[in-house]
């Protein structure tokens, strides 16, 4: 593959076709029983987890905290513990995480953690009111269950956009019979940073949500977006003659809107957001984290966005990538350049580091801004927090360029059922949704997707609107195409097509939305749920 074009195998790849021909099922008519994620059937299927009998147990404290992230940079926030990223939690695959959430959160603030890529028991994923009750402000909550599948995952809140402000942790699950060789591992954790500096995820979620207010954007609404790709007009009275709406500044001017964000990887529009800071291992540019190593010695990088808003296209100066799993799941290995990663994305990477100080720099993917962390194992002089690595131009790759490796590719079997799943809405009105509809979390099975337990399910993510969204399910993996990677969270670019193929194991009702934290919290989520 090293002969393709540097982004034809990305470009290419994003639009996976889906094979047969088969109508939609499911979504008309009156609503059919639903498993509930405390049913006894969600706890049989537990039950037949192989675990090891060991019991990891944590406690998790949610509260403010002024966190340093760095170059004298501090911001006001809520983290786990008093730091972002939150501390690691690291058990081998079959052990049992029992993690209690202590919500210590500001002005009777209900919170929750859902455990990203897991494929656990319905009632701990963590999605208030779906599957349990928020954890009201001064309440613990323990989650318990098995992890069974390795791999790299993170958790994050499922309340709100809580996700954007510093309440994120990497979840790692290792392996007993590691088929990989390296000597070491960096997880390396990235972020977009406004909470506590410019504002609040809420304040960026008001001012988002009056969507391009008063101004003519041609074209835009329902089943479409503008793009606002109008230029820098960050300095441009956007109100549409509206004063005092949430979150803009006093001169009626957006002040988190991001105007002109735009990426040919990523279809076009980039993204919402205006940070002004983005994080590697929650350090800023100026003054980054460092991997100190050895030269020759082979290094594990487990690659997490944890951000809102934001791709990342990431490189580690003078060293190419050998993509080893994404989403947790192995892949054939394949050498790159530099990586693009959606949010709630994550792909571990192999590198065999070489003598010197090298950037691992993660670009902000147009928005012209990046984050940087340093590998150090000899002498040598930092480089400038605005560096630029030849690789990030270079062979750049996609988790639709990769193939699942044999081991996990799913068996060839019929497909029972096919879901039409197509992205609607757009920044006119801000009203992103899924079919038309915009979620409702006060009423959660109003429009289910449906599926039945042992069902090979087929779901077309159809792209209707101007803008890329990266689509993660809860409680499962699915497949690209017939023989793509195994993925929780995959990018689907405008006006494209991508499907997935998932077997239906882990009965309950789960969370099927846009990972976009602004977006998914406008609208743009369904809830797929097993019949009874």
């Amino acid at each position: 593959m090293n002969s393709i074009n540097r982004r034809s195998a990305l470009l290419a790849g994003l639009a996976v076709a889906g094979g047969g021909a088969l109508a939609a099922c499911g979504g008309s008519g009156s609503t059919p029983a639903l498993v509930s994620p405390g049913s006894k059937v969600v706890a049989t299927t537990d039950k037949k987890r192989k675990g090891t009998g060991k019991v990891r147990n944590v406690t998790l404290t949610a509260a403010p905290a002024m966190l340093d992230l760095g170059g004298k940079v501090m911001a006001k926030s809520w983290a786990y513990g008093g730091r972002t990223p939150g501390k690691e939690i690291r058990l081998s695959a079959g052990d049992t995480l029992a993690a209690e959430l202590s919500n210590q959160l500001p002005d009777r603030t209900t919170t929750s953690i859902h455990w990203h890529g897991i494929a656990l028991r319905a009632d701990m994923d963590g999605v208030p009111p779906a599957t349990q009750s928020a954890v009201r402000a001064g309440r613990n909550f323990t989650y318990r269950f098995l992890a069974d599948t390795p791999g790299t995952y993170f958790f994050h809140p499922h309340v709100g956009v809580q996700l954007d402000r510093g309440l994120h942790a990497p979840l790692i699950v290792e392996d007993p019979r590691e088929p990989l060789s390296y000597d070491d591992e960096w997880v390396v954790v990235l972020d977009d940073w406004v909470d506590g500096v410019t504002g609040t995820p809420d304040q960026v979620l008001a001012e988002l949500g009056h969507g391009m207010g008063g101004m003519d954007m041609g074209g835009a609404g329902h089943g479409g977006s503008s793009g606002h790709d109008m230029g820098d007009m960050g300095g441009m009275d956007m109100s549409g003659g509206d004063s005092g709406k949430g979150g803009e500044s006093s001169s009626g001017s957006m002040k988190f809107m991001l105007m002109g964000a735009r990426s040919s990887l990523l279809g076009g529009d980039a993204g919402d957001v205006k940070y002004p800071y983005h994080l590697v291992n929650g350090r800023v540019p100026a003054d980054p984290d460092v991997y100190t190593g050895k030269p020759g010695r082979r290094v594990r990088l487990r690659v997490v966005n944890a951000g809102g808003d934001t791709a990342y296209r990431v490189a580690l100066g003078g060293h190419k990538l050998t993509i080893t799993h994404t989403d947790g799941f192995p892949v054939a290995h394949q050498e790159v350049d530099a990586l693009l990663v959606g949010m709630g994305e994550r792909y571990d990477v192999l590198v065999t580091l070489a003598d010197g100080v090298f950037p691992l720099v993660a670009v902000a993917e147009g928005k012209n801004a990046s984050g940087m962390a340093l590998v150090r194992t000899g002498s040598g002089t930092a480089p400038k927090p605005t560096v630029r690595p030849r690789e990030l131009d270079g062979m750049i790759m996609n988790a639709a360029g990769l193939r699942a490796a044999d081991d996990v590719r799913l068996a060839t079997r019929k497909t029972d059922r096919v879901h039409r799943i197509e992205l609607t809405g757009g920044m006119a009105r801000y009203d992103w949704g899924i079919n038309g509809k915009r979620f409702d979390m006060k009423h959660p099975t109003a429009h289910p997707v449906l599926v039945e337990q042992g069902e090979r399910v087929r779901l077309d993510f159809v792209n209707k609107t101007d803008m890329w969204h990266p689509m993660h399910l809860h409680g499962h993996t699915y497949q690209l195409g017939t023989g793509g990677p195994r993925k929780d969270t995959t990018i689907v670019l405008p006006g494209r097509t991508v499907s997935v193929y998932f077997d239906a194991d882990n009965p309950g009702q789960w969370m099927l939305h846009c990972h976009n934290a602004y977006h998914g919290e406008a609208g743009m989520m369904a809830l797929l749920a097993y019949q009874a």
